[in-house]
């Protein structure tokens, strides 16, 4: 029995799956929320090793699932299930937090600097692996000011400490195949104040896939941790308008 097996068949499944320089645990609010409204939650394990097998990894997890789906990505995680969600009739919504919504050929990288205003390249910090590739994190000392400027200073200390670094082929692997959103219904929440994905690229993606759109003035990239409230009260929004 999977886990949309054991909740009522009227709540969709929400996956979460989190971007670079994250994990699942700064979903735990938005999840604490979510599962007190009766919806089954999963969090998706990402990678972060390079976009096409991310995806094939979430694909995965997504074929595993009875019934239907909300997918919701963040950040480089937005890219992961435009891909992933091809071809899987069972998700009927994506729904993007302060998120990369790439077309075919497109990077998260490229994306990143199409507008002004991102801090991405200055605040990552490499850390050399063997064979030529890098691991990014964001530096620790940036990590408060230009990923997370609207969560408490404390909060922020913990989250940079417990982040997964991104490859550099990750973050610049253009996307592979046709992307869901053409075909699914799909939600962007915009990040207001975002010193990462700018406010300009965010709203440029999100009109180009026709997405139902909601911003959030003066929000970090990380406005599922700083405004869970407001961020589960966008996803159910979709579920309820997408699964009836």
């Amino acid at each position: 029995m999977t886990a949309a097996d054991a909740h009522p068949a009227k709540k969709p499944t929400i996956v979460l799956v989190h971007g670079a320089f994250a994990d699942s645990s700064g979903f735990n609010e938005v999840t604490r929320r979510l599962l007190a409204d009766g919806y089954p939650v999963l969090a998706a394990p990402n990678p972060l090793r390079g976009l096409s097998s991310d995806a094939v990894q979430v694909r995965a997890l997504l074929d595993s699932i009875t019934g239907p789906i909300v997918l919701v990505g963040h950040s480089y995680g937005g890219a992961v299930i435009s891909t992933a969600a091809t071809g899987n009739s069972n998700v009927k919504a994506l729904v993007y937090l302060a998120a990369f919504v790439p077309e075919t050929g497109e990077s998260a990288e490229q994306l990143a600097g199409k507008f002004p205003g991102s801090t991405v390249g200055e605040s990552l910090k490499p850390v050399p692996l063997p064979g030529g590739q890098v691991d990014l994190y964001i530096d620790p000392k940036v990590y408060h000011s230009n990923f997370a400027a609207d969560v408490p200073s404390k909060e922020a200390a913990l989250l940079a400490v417990a982040q997964r670094p991104a490859t550099g082929a990750a973050l610049g692997e253009p996307a592979q195949g046709p992307q869901a959103w053409h075909t699914i219904r799909n939600y962007n929440l915009i990040s207001g104040a975002d010193k990462i994905i700018p406010p300009a690229a965010q709203k440029f993606m999100a009109t180009r896939a026709n997405a139902k759109t909601e911003v959030v003035e003066g929000a970090s990239h990380l406005v599922f941790v700083s405004q869970p409230r407001r961020t589960v009260a966008f996803i159910e929004k979709a579920a309820r308008e997408t699964v009836r």
